[in-house]
Order: structure tokens, then sequence, then C-alpha cells
């Protein structure tokens, strides 16, 4: 039985809602295990298109369990938003969705930190403004309020107040923050616990259990390798652990318990936020691969950045996640181009890099250097037999494949479900996802 994490390999984006939703099919749980409601997970169901920011894609398969660890902060404001939509589409939620008790709340004082910091910075992060970082940096700095803190009313009133005096002294130039009123953030979140405290557990004696009685998890993380706040374009990152690593911090599971990593990208590569990027593109090329991949943030709606697939980038997070295959999302928005390029190293001071520089403002000198492929004229929409796509598509897939020394195991050519090659092969019939899914 397989335990897989599912995890982001370039800057976050990379389709990793419908990786996750398309392979529940054949696990019992998905587990989140970081980040927050500042990253969304857009799946297609039929002709439904569904973001989802906190609760994990698996739920809208019938019969999964979910799981949030102990590593993702908590807006229960937008989780108890986002549930309400999923009952509305008949999700059931009772003995099948499980939140730790540790994990940490984002508060209202967290999303206006947020702004204020971003406003004061000299050098902008690009911040989604939704507070997640600041509820990271209280958690680090253990001050931070966890959901079963709320179990104790008087420890949370008195958590909450002295935290609130903190931020107002940390910002007294903040009105925003002197008028909000501590009596109605406590009973406020109150009430938000009696929603959801049903579902409070230990997800890790939770997720323990499951697996010991044979049951298959798919762990999911947000945003993607390159915003790791360890490993990631340091300082624009994220505040939590974005690689596979994470997936053991953030749920209370033993590293002996993962049997394999499944990385997730693009074809291209798209960034949201500031931060180096050498492959980007500033040009038509890059309006019309925004324009055709929908690059568009489905937390924020800002544009995306885009660029060209970048080999350097991906084959440091293969090696830092430990990835066994990779899946290929969005290849059908490179249909029609003349040319497609493929970024092998980077120039730095006239050196060759052939691996990924640790500092951001080494990387923000890199000029990225290309070898050019030619494109393809046909539509590779909704192709699900590999033999089917163009010549040229194929011969771009293997030498992204050999650049990446990772081998494919999905390929995406469209946002639903059914538009999905699946590779067969000995990695993915191990994992138990080949056979019935060809």
């Amino acid at each position: 039985m397989a335990n897989i994490v599912v995890v982001g390999v370039q800057w976050g984006d990379e389709g990793k809602g419908k990786v996750v939703d398309f392979l529940s099919e054949r696990f019992d749980v998905v587990a989140r295990y970081q980040g927050g409601n500042n990253a969304g997970h857009t799946v297609v169901v039929g002709e439904d298109k569904i973001v989802l920011h906190l609760i994990p894609s698996g739920v809208l398969r019938k019969g999964k369990v979910c799981v949030l660890g102990n590593g993702v902060v908590i807006d229960l404001g937008e989780l108890i938003q986002e549930m309400d939509q999923l009952e509305r589409l008949h999700v059931k939620f009772e003995d099948h969705f499980f939140i730790s008790r540790r994990s940490h709340l984002v508060l209202p004082y967290h999303k206006l930190l947020d702004v204020a910091h971003e406003q004061r910075a000299t050098k902008k992060i690009g911040t989604t403004g939704r507070g997640i970082g600041p509820a990271y940096v209280d958690k680090m700095a253990r001050v931070g309020i966890r959901i079963g803190d709320l179990h104790q009313p008087a420890l949370f009133r008195e958590r909450l107040s002295q935290n609130l005096a903190e931020k107002r002294a940390q910002y007294p130039e903040s009105r925003a923050l002197a008028s909000l009123e501590p009596d109605r953030l406590f009973h406020d979140h109150l009430k938000h616990y009696e929603r959801v405290r049903t579902f409070l557990t230990d997800a890790s004696l939770v997720l323990d259990r499951l697996m010991t009685e044979g049951k298959r998890v798919l762990f999911e993380g947000a945003q993607g390798t390159l915003l790791d706040v360890d490993l990631g374009t340091y300082p624009y990152v994220t505040s939590s652990s974005a690689t596979a690593g994470g997936a053991c911090t953030g749920t209370g599971v033993s590293p002996k318990r993962i049997d394999g990593v499944l990385g997730i990208c693009k074809a291209y590569t798209t960034r949201v936020g500031e931060g180096p990027f050498p492959t980007e593109l500033l040009d038509q090329v890059g309006d019309r691969i925004r324009e055709r991949g929908a690059e568009f943030g489905a937390t924020t709606g800002r544009p995306r950045r885009t660029g060209w697939f970048d080999a350097v980038g991906v084959r440091y997070a293969a090696r830092v996640n430990g990835l066994d295959a990779l899946a290929l999302m969005k290849l059908d928005v490179l249909d029609g181009l003349e040319t497609i390029q493929m970024c092998t190293g980077y120039r730095y001071r006239g050196e060759l890099l052939t691996e990924f520089p640790g500092e951001a403002d080494v990387l923000a000198e890199c000029q990225p250097v290309y070898e050019s492929l030619p494109g393809w004229k046909e539509s590779t929409v909704g192709i699900v037999e590999e033999g089917r796509l163009p010549a040229n598509c194929r011969a771009y897939l293997r030498h992204l494949e050999a650049l990446a020394g990772v081998p494919l195991a999905l390929i995406s050519t469209g946002p639903r479900r059914d538009q999905t090659i699946v590779r067969s092969g000995a990695l993915l019939k191990n994992w138990g996802l080949a056979s019935d899914q060809q």
C-alpha cells in the first residue's frame, strides 16, 4: 500500500488541485500539510469549476477522508464559507473530515499586519494579504493561538487580548488595528468553534491508525518548492515548508510511512508576486501563454508572470524532494507556438551555472541559456493517448523528461479529470495507479 506526497516543483500554481482530485480515486485519505487560504486549488468536475483554499481537493470524491494537519494555518471564517459551499454541492463532512487541534489560527489582526508590513517594506514580497505570514510568525514566536485553544474560552480571551495589544504597539499608526474589538473577535471565534469542534482531533493519531489499517494516504501540499521558506528563493517565499519534507512535520507522520513523491509542474513556468524569475517572458508570447493558460491567481485574481520551462529549477526541486515521477500540466497551452524554448542553464557574470543558486540576488542576475525546439500546430486538448500527440510534442516531452531527470507519469491536456494521459510503468503500478486509469 502506497502513501504518496504531491508537491509543486515550481513557484506554485502548478495544477496540484487537479492532480489530487484525479488521483484521490485511488486513495482513501487526502491530508493537507501546510499553507493556508493563500493558495487556491482549482478543480473542474463536469461543468462545475470549484476553487478550494483550505479543504483538500479529495473532498469532491465521495467517501474520501480529508485531513487538515497541524502545519496548516486556518482562517475559521474562510473555512466555514468553504464548507458551506461544498455542502451546497452535497458534500458530506461527518466522519470524513478531521482538523488537527494543533493547527494555528489566522486571526483578523494577522490580515491587517500582512498589509501593514507590506506597506512599510522597501522590498515588496507580493503577499496575498491573507494573514498567512503573520500567523506563522506568531507560531514561531510561540505566541500563536491554536484551534484547540478555543476549547478553553478564558485562555483564548487572555491570549487574544495580549496579542492584540502587542500588535497595536508594533503598528501604532494602524487605525484598522486600533478599531478591532477584542470582545467581538472573541465571540465570533467561539461561534466558529462550535461549527467545527466535532471535526477537531489529534490528526497525527488519526492518520497513524488509518495507515495501520492499510488505508492509502495522499499528502497534499500548497504553493511550490521554490516558495519553500527554507529552500525557496528567500525572502520571496511563503512562510511554511512547501517541500515534501513538510508532509511529515505538517501532519505528524513518520518519514518511514512515505512511499513516494510525485512532483507537479507546468509545461512552462509561472510566478505570482515579486522575486527573481530567469525565464520570464515580457512579450507577446508571455501574454499569449497567460491568456491561453488562464494564468490569473485563484486566490487573488492577480495575473501571473509567465516564462519558459526552467529545467534548472525543476532538477533542483527533484533533488530536494526526492521525486519519483512528474505530472506535467497544461501541455495544451503551448499548442500553436512556432518555437518553444527550454532553459538548460544560467549565465551568471560570465559563468555557466547548471545548479539552482541558493541566493535570490544571484538568481536575479542570471540569464537563461535556452535550447530551441520546434512547436506544433495541432491541438492537444483532451488527448488521452500519448501516441496521438503531435510528433514535435512527443519530442518536447522526451527532452523535458531527460532534462528534468525524472520520468513523466501523468500529462494533462486540459482542466477536466478525463483530459489526462496516464503512462504505464512499474512505478505507477507499484503505487497502484496505473492499471485501472488507462
